[in-house]
């Protein structure tokens, strides 16, 4: 399912990311690869603030789409 689709505070795995290559490139150096444990902490204006890898994230709900994850 898309990172947009997650309750606020539950855990999940990265499992993929969609888009072209300089999209996921971005998200990877943000942390965002397979296997990565990601949750969301709020949303902000139709923005997202992931938690990954002990660091706060925002992303974009457009962004965010084209991240998939499954339950941890």
């Amino acid at each position: 399912m898309p990172l947009t689709m997650m309750t606020t505070g539950a855990a999940a795995l990265v499992e993929d990311i969609h888009g072209k290559d300089e999209t996921r490139k971005f998200l990877e150096n943000l942390g965002f690869v397979k296997g990565a444990k990601v949750s969301v902490v709020t949303e902000i204006d139709g923005n997202l603030i992931i938690n990954i890898k002990d660091t706060r994230v925002a992303v974009s709900r457009a962004m965010a789409n084209r991240i998939i994850v499954v339950a941890a």
